[in-house]
């Protein structure tokens, strides 16, 4: 009962989605629906001639009959045709604008959701929400839609002519398409919950598969081929028991009609037999019946093909509609004030935050980071760095405290607004699949290309640009795969100086170059952070000796705060980090006999950390 109860609303609001939807191609569908309709009737007049042919041209040698009767299934033929041909253009057109349309909503409404929405969900799952499930609409706005309209206008039509033939034969035929009727509405019950599933199943090996494939390299690396091989077959061999289970089901009402096809011949022929024997039917009535009985047959047998494509495009829909229902940030946003401008005072106070109930992952934080000033975020791995950048960028909510932003509580203002004066810097900066200019100016679509040469010159990625026999127009592969780390760190970094921020954020931003690229690039970021609110993360202390305030974390708070002198004056737990990795780089860099592994484990550092330390910062 309770699960009745649930579905019920969902099937309701499904429903008014395809009211809506339909009702957005009234006209296409209008004008469909009259050109369905005169294809059906001139489909009459071939059965409909019958009886005049048999029992007036022939059974009463009315030979003048014979030419018209011929031109009249000419013209019917010629009308058939060619509104065949425009339903298919008409109709056609407009299933693939609605496709599209519904592509680009979900789309654009995905791409609006909070990231914790992405953290939770994979990729494959949406791309499968975006691209398949709107595939399945085309039945309600193409033709299947208006041919099962067409149907039951020729089926109700053909009832009408077979009452008038013989009103007792007939009822018996509407017992038996009564109980077809049943039959198919216990069917397409059955039927959509698997479908539904059968999309679900599909997204989670497409998403699966789209993992396996972007991370080939780690795959390869552990000779992991045969492990992603079995997990693939396992989804798959899933997707095949459930389309198996749809084809029997299919299967067994295209069986069933049959059967019900076949009744209703017995039916005619025992019943019309009889009629025509006792003289209440002419041998024309009883061909024409025929025929008729085939025209109200033929739309049930199209219904249950039709109804079966409406259900799975009714379970598209519902998983569109799960989607599109949750609230997006500009939902969250709705209301709330603009910002106009941003200085760049940003202050936590007494921050909590915690991706799992009842474990934080920031505990009590506050702190100041006064507009143009430079703060770096130092500590173990799993103290909370990230979760601080995230909630700076506005990611992730505080569970409770503040946020603030020049003055103003961030949970208050629009998103859009303040992220449009955020860079970010990554330790794995995502490039697009496209050329180097456009990565760069992918933070200012209408950048010029001197603007571009420009950015990409203080970021020192103009020298390497140009030695690619394409310059600035060279692809860069999927997540750039054709350049180095150190290239595509430089590309990121002219993408966010091309940006102009007020708020800055970097994470390890020179951890994938060698001593010679950063020494280049420490003068371009230097003068990145310059007047801007700056946020660093780095392992590498001596990279953050310059930053105004350095904040420790351990477990989710601020142990300790402090420039770089006056934390080593502490002696506190930034002292030891300090120590221990500048005891890494004398064990790493002059005393290659020590054990690297046993010697990063007490600096709770990582070897490509060390082992990117310059003997300069010793």
């Amino acid at each position: 009962m309770t699960d009745a109860k649930k579905s019920r609303p969902e099937l309701s609001a499904v429903w008014q989605e395809a009211r809506q939807l339909v009702w957005a191609h009234r006209r296409r569908l209008g004008l469909g629906g009259i050109l369905m309709i005169a294809n059906r009737l001139a489909g009459l007049v071939l059965p409909g001639s019958s009886k005049f042919l048999i029992d007036d041209v022939i059974g009463k040698a009315r030979h003048e009959l014979l030419v018209p009767l011929a031109a009249a299934l000419a013209a019917a033929t010629l009308v058939q045709a060619s509104t065949s041909f425009a339903l298919s253009q008409v109709l056609g057109v407009a299933a693939q604008r609605a496709i599209t349309d519904m592509r680009k909503a979900v789309q654009t409404h995905v791409e609006r959701l909070p990231v914790r929405f992405f953290d939770s969900t994979k990729s494959g799952v949406l791309i499968s929400r975006i691209m398949t499930d709107a595939e399945g609409i085309r039945n309600l706005v193409g033709t299947g839609l208006v041919r099962l309209t067409g149907g039951l206008v020729t089926a109700t039509i053909g009832l009408g002519v077979l009452f008038w033939l013989n009103w007792k034969l007939t009822v018996v035929t509407l017992v038996v398409l009564g109980t077809f009727g049943g039959a198919m509405a216990f069917a397409f019950r059955k039927l959509r919950p698997i479908f539904r599933e059968r999309s679900k199943i599909n997204a989670d090996v497409t998403g699966r598969l789209a993992e396996s494939l972007g991370g080939i390299r780690v795959v390869k690396a552990y000779v992991a081929e045969r492990s992603e091989r079995l997990v693939f077959a396992k989804g798959v061999h899933r997707l095949f028991r459930n389309i198996a289970t749809t084809i029997t089901g299919v299967s067994a009402i295209t069986a069933f009609t049959t059967v019900v096809i076949g009744g209703i011949g017995v039916v005619m022929v025992v019943m019309g037999g009889r009629a025509i024997l006792a003289g209440t039917m002419t041998l024309g009535d009883f061909v024409m019946y025929v025929f008729f009985t085939g025209l109200v047959a033929l739309p049930l047998v199209e219904i249950a093909e039709i109804g079966t494509q409406i259900s799975e495009a009714f379970a598209g829909l519902d998983r569109i509609r799960e989607l599109r229902r949750m609230a997006t940030e500009q939902d969250e946003d709705r209301g709330k004030p603009h910002l106009d401008g941003v200085e760049g005072d940003i202050a936590f106070e007494d921050v909590t935050f915690a991706y799992v109930a009842g474990v934080p992952v920031l505990r009590g934080v506050s702190l100041e980071a006064p507009a143009g000033t430079t703060t770096a975020l130092v500590g173990s791995s799993g103290s909370g760095k990230s979760t601080l950048i995230s909630l700076v960028m506005g990611f992730n909510r505080p569970e409770s405290g503040r946020v603030v932003v020049d003055g103003r509580d961030l949970a208050t203002v629009q998103l859009h607004d303040y992220r449009r004066q955020l860079g970010v810097v990554l330790q794995d900066n995502f490039l697009f699949d496209g050329t180097i200019a456009e990565n760069i100016a992918f933070s200012k679509p209408h950048a010029t290309r001197t603007e571009i040469e420009r950015v990409a010159r203080v970021a020192h990625a103009h020298e390497f640009i140009m030695e690619f026999e394409q310059g600035y127009a060279t692809i860069v592969g999927e997540r750039g795969v054709k350049l180095s780390g150190g290239q595509r760190q430089r590309i990121a970094i002219a993408r966010a100086i091309l940006a102009d921020p007020r708020v800055l954020i970097l994470d390890e931003a020179t951890s994938s170059l060698d001593s010679e690229s950063e020494a280049l690039i420490q003068d371009g970021l230097r003068r990145l952070r310059h007047g801007r609110t700056t946020f660093v993360i780095a392992h590498r202390l001596s990279t953050i000796r310059s930053a105004d305030q350095i904040l420790v974390l351990e477990e989710g708070r601020i142990v300790e705060r402090g420039t770089h002198a006056e934390l080593m004056a502490l002696g506190g737990r930034y002292r030891e980090l300090h120590d221990r990795q500048h005891r890494v780089e004398e064990d790493v860099f002059i005393n290659p006999g020590e054990d690297p592994t046993r010697v990063l484990e007490e600096a709770s550092v990582t070897l490509p950390q060390a082992r990117a330390a310059s003997p300069r910062d010793l």
